[in-house]
This record gives structure tokens, C-alpha cells and sequence, in this order.
């Protein structure tokens, strides 16, 4: 159960409620994250609204864009993300045990743009800072500016969304980690649950 009560579709405005809708069932499973939006409907309907809008658009590969996510969401320990990414990943002809050791230097089962895309969501996740001309050079060989401009993005969004879901203890929907373990992944590779760890200090 999320820190906050869920709002439920007839709660929210009229013109928000087909977006709420559509990202719940069509873009998601989605729908305990979108409740937890629904306490700011412009919320939920600018930033599931955008994601909705770049599904239709699609602009990046979704093998590209699903490494980018499972990345940072395997770095920042995001259960929810993982598991919601993972199949996704799966799906794209990786397999189950190259996406549980994505992070690793050496992962087998990723072909070099693969490795690129993987070490460009850690260097955007970690230090972006530090970020050198050459791998921007490596990225423009096989992606457009559009399209790393819309990776960037979707890999520091992802970053937001891994701790909203865990500050707020978004809860998985039912289904979920079952359907990543029919795609031959595992419960032991998923980030522990988000579980209170920081008291805010007292006076």
C-alpha cells in the first residue's frame, strides 16, 4: 500500500481521465502508479500524458529505450521499475539472465550499441558531469539527435520515476511478478521491496 490513499479515475477531472485510463491499462500495467498521480491530475496529465505522446511518436528502438530503463532502475534499486521493465526487455530478445546482470562490465548477450546504450544510462545516472565527447561521438554513429536527446530524457526520467515509486511505496499491481517470471526471470534478481530506512531527524 502506497504513503498516500489512491484516487480513483471518477476523482480526477474529466479531460484527464482518458489518459489516467490509457496509461493504467494500455501503456502499463500501470495503474497503482497512475493512483498515486491522481493527487495532482496536471500530473498525470503532462508527464503520463508526454509518455503517451512518445509511444505513439517512437522515435528510439524499444530494445534501446528498455535497456536505458531496466538500467537505471537496477541502479537506483527500484523494485517496481525492474519488475515492470524486465519482461519488457525479455521480449526484445535478451535473455532473462543477461538482463538480471545488465550492470556487470562484462555482461554476455549484449551486442556493442547495446553496451553503449547500458553504459551511457549509468554515465546520465551516476555522472552526468563527466560525460566525455567521445561517447557522444559513439552514440551519433548509430542514433540521430533526436533520438539521444529522447534517450537522455527517458534515462533522467526514469531516474525520477524510480524514486517517486519508492519514496511514496508505490505498490506492484497483482499479475506483474508473475508475468515476469513466465518470461524465465527471477524473484531473486528484482531489487529488495522499498522498506522505511532514513527517520527524519528530530528537533
Amino acid at each position: 500500500m502506497a504513503r498516500v490513499r489512491d484516487i480513483e479515475i471518477d476523482e480526477i477531472p474529466e479531460d484527464v481521465q482518458p489518459i489516467y485510463k490509457q496509461f493504467a491499462t494500455q501503456y502499463g500495467p500501470f495503474l497503482n502508479q497512475v493512483r498515486v498521480f491522481g493527487h495532482r491530475p496536471s500530473a498525470v496529465k503532462h508527464i503520463m500524458g508526454l509518455l503517451l505522446d512518445f509511444k505513439d511518436e517512437q522515435v528510439l528502438p524499444t530494445r534501446t529505450l528498455e535497456i536505458a530503463l531496466v538500467v537505471v532502475s537496477k541502479i537506483n534499486e527500484c523494485r517496481y521499475c525492474v519488475a515492470h521493465h524486465a519482461p519488457r526487455l525479455i521480449e526484445q530478445g535478451l535473455a532473462p539472465e543477461t538482463v538480471a546482470n545488465i550492470l556487470e562490465p562484462d555482461c554476455p548477450g549484449l551486442d556493442d550499441v547495446d553496451r553503449l546504450v547500458r553504459d551511457y544510462a549509468v554515465a546520465v545516472t551516476e555522472q552526468p558531469n563527466m560525460i566525455r565527447d567521445k561517447m557522444f561521438d559513439d552514440l551519433k554513429a548509430h542514433f540521430t539527435e533526436e533520438q539521444i536527446v529522447e534517450l537522455t530524457l527517458r534515462t533522467a526520467l526514469c531516474g525520477f520515476f524510480n524514486r517517486f515509486n519508492d519514496a511514496l511505496m508505490i505498490g506492484m499491481e497483482d499479475g506483474v511478478v508473475a508475468d515476469m517470471l513466465a518470461m524465465g526471470a527471477s524473484e531473486a534478481d528484482l531489487p529488495q521491496d522499498a522498506s522505511p530506512k532514513i527517520e527524519a531527524s528530530g528537533d
